[in-house]
């Protein structure tokens, strides 16, 4: 009699929930990840990339730039619902198609985290992945066109094809190990920390219990995967070998932004550890702990447990200690947290005795899901959610229909803060952008800031309908539409 079956439950049965189980977890994450998808108003970041996109898109050009954007990963499985979706131009890409790269990421990270704590016990996996699958964070940005949650899910998938060829060796499993840490180098220079993270609390946890260790020649192919995705991807797939040049730049630019330097998003310590707990903000209340007290606890607990649960406290305790101490932050960045946490606070909950057990899943799970309709749903880009940072207001939401009331003619943008404005204008090929008013102001659309809007109304000829445009929170522009004479 197997295992399996002396704990009273019949073989097929188990194989079955061990199928079902993650389905459903995906199928709620991803949800979650993709209702109402465009909704929000594209954040400067996003509509950057977007048009970085663009041209890979339109023209099949992707230069890596070692000083922003990140690795190349993002752009390239992009294309896949572009194509699938029949959007081949910039012009005609929509919010929903680029959203839906990080959307899938991120429900595919709730089924690697399923995979990753599976020898847990079911519990525990099924209630690590339906946090994951509701987690305000995850939700919020695996909604961004942003490589944060792709990241996040390759990490997963190295640590799961990672374990796997260590217990059990094989060419395969090789490849697929190598080929996971390709793509986690290949998505952003950050990598190179969370990568070393996972060794340490392996080595630190879990390897004393791991049954053999793979042949050298296993562990060259695994190499050798990781090279090859890496040369694949930096290198636009052979078509710009100067990449590989600036990804080894890469990492001390990345470090110089993330460890010094005045960049307006420098944080207190303290700062990721504030989205988890109690704070009001302009009369909104965000909370989350509900779920950061068996976060810990569960943290605790792992802490005595030699094996994977050592292992995952360690590693999330590596990565919270670094993110805290760098000085630069951006919200976003806490994703990397959140997976570590959801099987920690499932560790917890799995402790409690049975009846308990099932009604503090139950309120951890509501009280994550009602944070996720607030931040997500119903205040997505309102400034007082802490996820909406720096986030466009809804006014930009009009500027297509805006460009599309004038007739055809240049559209001039006048300001010194302009983005997301070039997304909202991309089906209009005559438009250009200046930090200062030229002297020839005049088009069929003109867009200053309040600071030149006097200069620029004083160089229109012609007739203009003005109109006041939220940007971002503090930030107005002024629109003039060109009206017939």
């Amino acid at each position: 009699m197997s295992p399996r079956a002396s704990r009273g439950e019949p073989e097929p049965q188990r194989r079955g929930l061990d199928l079902a189980l993650p389905l459903l977890a995906f199928g709620l994450a991803f949800g979650l990840r993709y209702f109402a998808l465009s909704a929000r108003p594209m954040h400067a970041d996003e509509a950057n990339q977007a048009l970085k996109f663009g041209e890979l898109l339109e023209h099949g050009r992707y230069v890596f730039d070692p000083l922003d954007h990140h690795g190349p990963t993002l752009y390239y499985l992009a294309l896949i619902p572009a194509w699938l979706r029949g959007e081949a131009s910039l012009a005609a890409l929509t919010e929903t198609t680029l959203r839906l790269t990080p959307a899938l990421a991120g429900s595919f990270a709730v089924v690697l985290l399923w995979l990753l704590t599976r020898p847990l016990g079911r519990w525990t996996a099924c209630s690590a992945a339906l946090l994951l699958a509701i987690s305000p964070a995850a939700v919020y940005y695996s909604r961004y066109f942003v490589q944060e949650t792709l990241l996040v899910t390759f990490t997963l998938a190295a640590w799961v094809s990672g374990l796997r060829f260590w217990r059990s060796s094989g060419t395969g499993r090789a490849l697929a190990a190598g080929t996971c840490l390709g793509l986690m180098l290949a998505t952003k220079s950050s990598a190179l920390f969370f990568a070393p993270a996972i060794v340490v609390a392996l080595a630190l946890g879990a390897w004393p219990r791991l049954e053999r260790r793979p042949e050298g020649r296993q562990l060259a192919l695994a190499g050798l995967a990781t090279l090859l995705v890496i040369v694949a991807f930096y290198s636009s797939f052979g078509s710009h070998l100067a990449g590989l040049r600036d990804a080894l730049a890469s990492p001390s630019a990345m470090f110089a932004r993330a460890t010094g330097g005045a960049t307006g998003h420098e944080k207190p310590w303290w700062y990721f550890a504030s989205l988890f707990v109690h704070q009001r903000v302009g009369g909104y209340v965000w909370d989350q702990t509900v779920f950061a007290i068996p976060a810990l606890v569960g943290g605790l607990l792992a802490l005595r447990q030699a094996g994977l649960p050592r292992s995952l406290a360690i590693n999330t305790a590596l990565v919270a200690v670094v993110l805290s101490v760098t000085p630069y932050k951006t919200p976003w960045i806490v994703v990397n947290l959140v997976p570590g946490l959801c099987a920690l606070a499932a560790v917890a909950l799995e402790r409690a005795r049975t009846p308990l057990r099932l009604a503090l899943t139950c309120v951890v799970l509501l009280g994550l899901l009602w944070q996720t309709r607030q931040a997500v749903f119903l205040r997505p880009a309102d400034p007082r959610n802490p996820f909406a940072y720096v986030h466009t207001v809804p006014d930009m939401l009009k500027v297509p229909a805006l460009a599309a009331s004038v007739p055809e003619g240049p559209v001039k943008v006048i300001a010194g803060e302009y983005w997301p404005l070039p997304w909202y204008l991309r089906a209009r090929p005559l438009t250009g952008y200046w930090y200062e008013a030229p002297e020839d102001c005049d088009g069929a659309l003109v867009f200053a800031d309040l600071a030149q809007a006097d200069t620029v109304r004083s160089r229109l000829h012609g007739k203009y309908q003005e109109s006041l445009l939220g940007l971002r929170p503090g930030v107005l522009l002024v629109a003039f539409a060109r009206q017939p004479d």
